[in-house]
C-alpha cells in the first residue's frame, strides 16, 4: 500500500525528456516573453494616452493585454529558471499559488473574449443604443463580474487539489502546475475533482464559446442585410482580429480541458498548452496592431 503524503516540493519535468529541445527553448521562450511584455504594455499604454481609443472595445482590449501579461508571468519566469539553472524543483506552496493564478487568468481571458464578442454584437446589431447599453459603468461591471467568477473557479480547483493525497515520486510531467498533471500524480479518489473539472470546463469553456458563436451569428445576419459593400467590409474588419484571437485561444483550451481523464496525454497536452499559455499572449498585440486601423493611425 502506497504512503499518502503531502509533498514538500514537486519536480517539474517540463521538456527534460527532449534534451534536443533545450537550446531551442532557452532561446525562444525568453524572446517570446520579452515580446509578450513589450507588445501588451504598448497596447495598454496607447489605449491609456490616446483619447480616440477611450471606447468600450479598447477598454476590453486593454484588459486582455493585462490578462496576457499576468498569465505568462505566472509560468514563464519559473520555466526560465528551470531551463537555465537545471533545477526543476518547485515548492508545494509555490505550485498551489501558481495553479490558482494560472486558472484565474486563463478563465478571465476566456470570459473577456465573450464580453468582447457581445460588445461587437451591440455595436453592429444595435448601434443606436450602443453608447447607452455599453457605457463605462456597464464595461466595468462586466469586467468585475468575470473577475469574481474566475476567482471563485480558481479557488474551488485549488482547494480541491490541496486536499488531494500524493504518493510516490512527486514528478509532474508538465512545465507548470495545472490541474490535469496534478490529478495524474494523486493516488486518492479523483471522482469529485474530475467532475468539478469537467463542469467548470464546460461552464468556463463552452459557455463563452456559445456566447461568441451566437453573437457572430447575429452579426453575420445583420451585416448581410447591409446595402453597401463598404459598410459590410468595415463591419467584418472590426471583428477579424477578435475572431483570430478566439480561434487561437479556445481551440487549444477546449482541446486540453474538455475531455475525459482517460484520454489525457500529458506529453502531447503540454505541447498544445504552449499555444494558449505562451504563444497566444505574444500574438494578441500583433493581431490587433496589424489588423486595426485605429491603432495603426495612433501609431
Amino acid at each position: 500500500m502506497q504512503n499518502q503524503t503531502t509533498p514538500i516540493e514537486f519536480i517539474l519535468l517540463g521538456f527534460s525528456m527532449y534534451p534536443e529541445l533545450h537550446f531551442l527553448l532557452s532561446v525562444v521562450i525568453p524572446i517570446t516573453y520579452i515580446f509578450t511584455l513589450m507588445g501588451n504594455v504598448f497596447i495598454i499604454f496607447i489605449i491609456t494616452v490616446e483619447p480616440h481609443l477611450q471606447t468600450p472595445m479598447y477598454f476590453f482590449l486593454g484588459n486582455l493585454s493585462l490578462f496576457d501579461i499576468c498569465q505568462t508571468t505566472t509560468i514563464v519566469p519559473q520555466m526560465l529558471l528551470h531551463l537555465f539553472s537545471g533545477a526543476n524543483n518547485i515548492s508545494y506552496t509555490k505550485c498551489m499559488v501558481q495553479l490558482y493564478f494560472f486558472i484565474l487568468f486563463v478563465g478571465a481571458e476566456g470570459l473577456l473574449l465573450a464580453a468582447m464578442a457581445y460588445d461587437r454584437f451591440l455595436a453592429i446589431c444595435n448601434p443606436l443604443r450602443y453608447t447607452v447599453l455599453m457605457d463605462r459603468k456597464a464595461c466595468s461591471m462586466l469586467v468585475m463580474a468575470l473577475w469574481l467568477t474566475t476567482a471563485l473557479n480558481a479557488s474551488v480547483h485549488t482547494a480541491l487539489t490541496v486536499h488531494l493525497p500524493f504518493c510516490g515520486p512527486s514528478k509532474i510531467n508538465y512545465f507548470y502546475c495545472d490541474v490535469p498533471p496534478l490529478l495524474a500524480l494523486s493516488c486518492g479518489d479523483l471522482s469529485l475533482n474530475t467532475t468539478v473539472l469537467l463542469v467548470a470546463s464546460v461552464v468556463m469553456g463552452w459557455g463563452p464559446s456559445i456566447c461568441i458563436v451566437l453573437s457572430y451569428v447575429y452579426i453575420v445576419c445583420r451585416v448581410l442585410k447591409m446595402s453597401s459593400s463598404q459598410e459590410r467590409a468595415k463591419a467584418f474588419s472590426t471583428c477579424a482580429s477578435h475572431l483570430s484571437v478566439v480561434l487561437l485561444y479556445f481551440g487549444s483550451c477546449l482541446f486540453t480541458y474538455i475531455r475525459p481523464m482517460s484520454s489525457y496525454s500529458l506529453d502531447r497536452d503540454k505541447l498544445i498548452s504552449l499555444l494558449y499559455s505562451i504563444l497566444t499572449p505574444m500574438l494578441n498585440p500583433v493581431i490587433y496592431t496589424l489588423r486595426n486601423k485605429d491603432v495603426k493611425r495612433t501609431l
